[in-house]
């Protein structure tokens, strides 16, 4: 299942990301979204977790929540969306 965390701190890393989602199952990979010029967070991120089940459980959970001083949104990607 696709992830989008949206209005994350700019200061938030990879490795924060995939702590926070990892308490409900498997994370097969968390990234903020960078700049491809700069390199800088574009303030929102991706994670993808092999488990629909688990995955909906940690939308439910984390969306609405605080991360690095910030109040994120968490939302399933569809799969059609790319």
């Amino acid at each position: 299942m696709n992830i989008r965390i949206a209005n994350i701190s700019l200061n938030t890393t990879d490795t924060e990301i995939r702590k926070l989602f990892s308490p409900y199952g498997n994370v097969e990979s968390a990234q903020v979204n960078r700049n491809s010029l700069n390199g800088r967070s574009l303030g929102s991120g991706n994670v993808d977790m092999p488990s629909a089940v688990q995955g909906r459980q940690a939308i439910v959970s984390l969306d609405k929540t605080m991360l690095d001083g910030k109040v994120i949104s968490v939302s399933e990607i569809p799969p059609d969306f790319y």
